[in-house]
């Protein structure tokens, strides 16, 4: 379990392909402090230390993974959203996410207005339902608040803390993010289709 708020921005060391998916090898400040079997989200999935060498954490990602997340488009010395896990008694500072991603989405628009950026991701059709107006949804790992929500797409402001402090410091138009609905739109979702 995690909260979507990124603890720091890490670096991809290396992304092997192997016949099972890939490795993927990720440098952060904190590797010297994780354990293997430790959950740490990877721009919002959540992935298992499997070894720890030479400064980085490495990471055992299926074909399943690299099909549903843009893990697979990353490329040696990219930047990272990272996230340990949730411990009792923290501070609870974004909103519950699992870990799980649930699509990709392309960036349409991240332009800079004022000190803030304005972000716009397409919104892919089969999970719009789950989508509200000042919702919550969880963006490369990052918890963010919907400012707009259209058919098609849905709008974000970005605060110069984190722009600065994620990923989204180097968004490109036409790139891909992880997207996590909320889980509890989710949730209610599943209950009430049964109930149909």
């Amino acid at each position: 379990m995690f909260t979507g708020i990124i603890e720091e921005c890490g670096e991809i060391a290396a992304l092997k392909p192997v016949e099972t998916g890939a490795e993927l090898w990720v440098k952060s400040s904190f590797t010297s402090e994780v354990e293997l079997g430790e959950s740490v989200a990877n721009n919002g999935a959540c992935l298992t230390v499997t070894e720890v060498k030479d400064g980085a954490m490495r990471f055992d990602l299926l074909h399943e993974t690299l099909r549903l997340t843009n893990l697979g488009d990353l490329s040696a010395g990219d930047p990272v959203n990272l996230e340990r896990s949730l411990r009792i008694g923290d501070r609870l500072s974004g909103h519950f996410v699992q870990g799980h991603v649930d699509a990709c989405a392309e960036i349409l628009a991240y332009e800079a207005v004022g000190q803030d950026h304005q972000f716009t991701v397409a919104l892919p059709s089969e999970f719009a339902h789950l989508m509200v107006s000042k919702g919550s949804i969880c963006v490369n790992g990052i918890s963010l608040t919907v400012a707009d929500l259209q058919e098609d797409r849905f709008t974000l402001w970005i605060i110069p803390h984190t722009h600065e402090l994620t990923s989204l410091k180097v968004a490109r138009v036409g790139s891909r993010v992880n997207l996590e609905f909320d889980m509890l739109a989710k949730h209610i979702e599943r209950i009430t289709s049964l109930k149909r």
